[in-house]
């Protein structure tokens, strides 16, 4: 019965575990990114939403990079944005973390609070605490 395996000429396989298992690398870090959370957002959209309304807003974009989240508005598919909205939470001890910027670059205001830094692109809304 040489060349013949138990089992009705079935090879079993066995499964063995090795002390010499390769070592899979640690995982790597995921770098963070810095996002506007839902109250951010809602703030946002319904400035941009009255906007939009209104005929003064076309599109936006949304970008989140390791320090800073941005929002643009555009007037009409073009390359340059009408105001982009930052949030950059290093600055959140200093001049505040929210900042809304025109067109040519120009800081319109910065704060603490986004509600009321919103205010330079809708001076009109009344901001209820």
């Amino acid at each position: 019965m040489q060349g013949r395996t138990p089992n009705n000429g079935k090879v079993s396989l066995s499964l063995v575990q090795s002390g010499d298992a390769p070592v899979s690398p640690a995982p790597a870090r995921v770098p963070t990114i810095v996002a506007f959370d839902r109250k951010e957002l809602n703030l946002i959209l319904s400035v941009y939403g009255r906007k939009v309304v209104q005929g003064d807003w076309r599109d936006y974009a949304m970008d989140f990079l390791r320090e800073r989240a941005v929002f643009s508005i555009y007037a009409r598919m073009s390359e340059r944005p009408l105001f982009i909205i930052e949030k950059v939470p290093r600055l959140r001890n200093r001049q505040g973390q929210y900042a809304v910027t025109n067109q040519q670059g120009r800081i319109l205001r910065r704060g603490h609070d986004l509600a009321q830094v919103l205010r330079v692109l809708d001076p009109h809304l009344v901001v209820v605490g």
